[in-house]
């Protein structure tokens, strides 16, 4: 299981580059409002030892230090990345940590991106919205095209409605990245008709300015899970290639 600090890395991101992370939740712990089948932090009931989450001015000190002591050592940074043990939204300081970040990118590393990878639970929260607005690259995940099929890969805590996260996604106008993970296991199929083609009907609907479409790449908590290729990826998403969209594959 992945127990990551405040700051850490920079570490070779395959979608990001060279990525510097930030975690905005507990060092020892996991917070999460999603219990995902494929987490590499484990299950949410395996990291509740630890419930101390970092504030912007936390997270101001440990940042600057960071990127001062990349920039005097020429430490390449490509991406400022929101990941870590959990939801990153779920941190209540999240909007001004955004700003907190923003201002130090510009400071140390302008060329460098800010990254936030999230559930999407939260983007209808107007405060959510505003500040991922602000991030160069809100990369939002939808693994799955119905509730049911939800419920399974994300067992998610407490309500959610994919219909009400593609709702919320509509606001981005295209301008975010959709994260989708493809995997089997023996009771779903990403590549099943019934999976693949509402989903594939969603990022037309939503027409994100990239697709992330990826596989299982560390270990997972269940041990019933199967991995995709790229070459059954790209062939699952041929579709929506030939219409133009613009879709990263990693295995």
């Amino acid at each position: 299981m992945m127990r990551e600090e405040l700051v850490f890395g920079p570490i070779h991101s395959r979608r990001l580059g060279s990525s510097l992370g930030i975690n905005l939740l507990p060092e020892r712990g996991k917070l999460c409002n999603f219990d995902c089948v494929y987490c590499e932090c484990g299950w949410n009931k395996d990291g509740l030892g630890d419930r101390h989450l970092p504030t912007a001015a936390d997270l101001e000190a440990a940042l600057s230090a960071k990127l001062a002591s990349c920039a005097a050592e020429g430490t390449r940074i490509d991406s400022i990345t929101f990941s870590g043990d959990g939801e990153p939204t779920l941190n209540p300081e999240f909007p001004a940590i955004i700003d907190v970040t923003l201002r130090l990118r510009d400071r140390f590393f302008p060329a460098a991106k800010v990254s936030v990878l999230s559930n999407a639970t939260r983007v209808d929260r107007e405060e959510i919205f505003q500040a991922l607005r602000r991030v160069d690259n809100p990369i939002l995940k939808l693994d799955a095209p119905t509730d049911a099929l939800a419920a399974r890969i994300n067992q998610p805590v407490g309500p959610y409605s994919v219909a009400a996260v593609v709702q919320a996604l509509a606001r981005f106008e295209g301008d975010f990245v959709l994260q989708t993970m493809f995997l089997r296991s023996p009771s779903f199929d990403s590549s099943a008709p019934e999976v693949l083609l509402p989903w594939m009907d969603i990022v037309r609907q939503l027409r994100p300015r990239e697709v992330m479409v990826y596989t299982l790449d560390r270990e997972t908590p269940a041990k019933d899970l199967t991995k995709f290729t790229v070459a059954e990826m790209t062939a699952l998403v041929r579709p929506l290639l030939e219409e133009g969209f613009n879709i990263q594959i990693k295995g």
